[in-house]
């Protein structure tokens, strides 16, 4: 019997096995995933291919970037223009790229951070995204600076802003990031357990609370938010209710819809911790899972957990 999850009319069953890896390949991990606009699925891992491009059936259609990126891949998004933004904290930057790997811009010195917490670009960056109205570019420092840049399409730097902190406009771990039709920034602000919504120019507009370490975000065409949560909390990945799982809410910040069992695991409803996140045309949701940093490295022997799913979206 297939299983469906969700509720409603937002309801999803899990594609087991998507991937079609040639023989002998492994992600290690993958802590992003993202779809351009012929739903091509580009998964960023830890592996020896970093960017690995399939069908939305998982076969591989290609692979580049070796070479391009340190052990510590991050954070992965397409543009409106179908180019391909790919944010890796170690080395501090952010690439633009075409679909096939062409690389177009850099912004950062590779290896050169920023003072720690003193709010220049970028000390560990973790996710980029672009506004569909402007073309500007937004970039969550996520790890040690805890600020938002803005830059200008040509990566020219335009003021950023946010700082250290619980109060409203200040962060602790600003994951992820969307921008929407509306040129709103969605904000993951993980670990105060929020997210933060912003006009362009970093006003506050509202905030969504109680949303456990929320680290990955995406906005379907019918303009559901969908946010993964990560528990990762050391002494406490066998606690029911903390992460592990995937809301999918409506514009004003009300649940409609939650599934992840509450028991992390590797099942086709079980998450270890989800980190990226996208929807292609038809609904149908790709989650990554940074499980092998969170349990993997500390199993005996280690071992590459499951790392991908697909949820195809079922219509009524």
């Amino acid at each position: 019997m297939t299983m469906t999850l969700g509720t409603g009319d937002l309801l999803y069953q899990p594609v087991e096995d998507w991937e079609k890896l040639p023989e002998g390949w492994s992600f290690v991990e993958v802590p992003g995933v993202a779809v351009d606009s012929r739903d091509q699925v580009y998964l960023f891992n830890r592996g020896e291919h970093p960017v690995i491009v399939c069908d939305r059936d998982g076969n591989v259609l290609r692979t580049w970037g070796q070479g391009m990126f340190s052990d510590r891949t991050h954070g992965i998004r397409i543009g409106p223009d179908d180019s391909v933004y790919c944010v890796d904290d170690k080395m501090g930057t952010i690439q633009k790229f075409t679909p096939d790997g062409k690389l177009l811009m850099t912004i950062g010195e590779a290896f050169k951070p920023a003072p720690k917490w003193g709010g220049l670009p970028f000390n560990r960056p973790t996710q980029a995204a672009v506004s569909p109205v402007t073309g500007d570019l937004y970039i969550s420092d996520g790890y040690a600076n805890y600020r938002i840049h803005r830059y200008s399409p040509d990566g020219s730097h335009v003021p950023s802003w946010g700082a250290p902190g619980i109060d409203a406009g200040e962060f602790v771990t600003p994951h992820n990031l969307y921008v929407d039709g509306d040129d709103l920034v969605y904000v993951c602000d993980r670990d105060n357990h929020r997210i933060q919504i912003f006009d362009a120019r970093g006003n506050l507009v509202t905030m969504w609370n109680n949303i456990h370490r929320p680290t990955c975000i995406c906005i379907d065409s019918e303009d559901h938010v969908i946010i993964g949560e990560l528990n990762g909390f050391e002494n406490v990945e066998d606690c029911p209710g903390l992460g592990h799982r995937v809301g999918v809410y409506d514009k004003g910040g009300n649940l409609l819809t939650r599934f992840g069992r509450p028991e992390e695991g590797e099942g086709p409803d079980q998450f270890i911790a989800p980190h990226g996140i996208d929807v292609d045309s038809r609904g149908d949701l790709y989650v990554c899972d940074v499980g092998y940093t969170i349990r993997g490295r500390y199993m005996d022997p280690p071992r590459e957990v499951k790392t991908l799913r697909k949820f195809a979206r079922v219509r009524q």
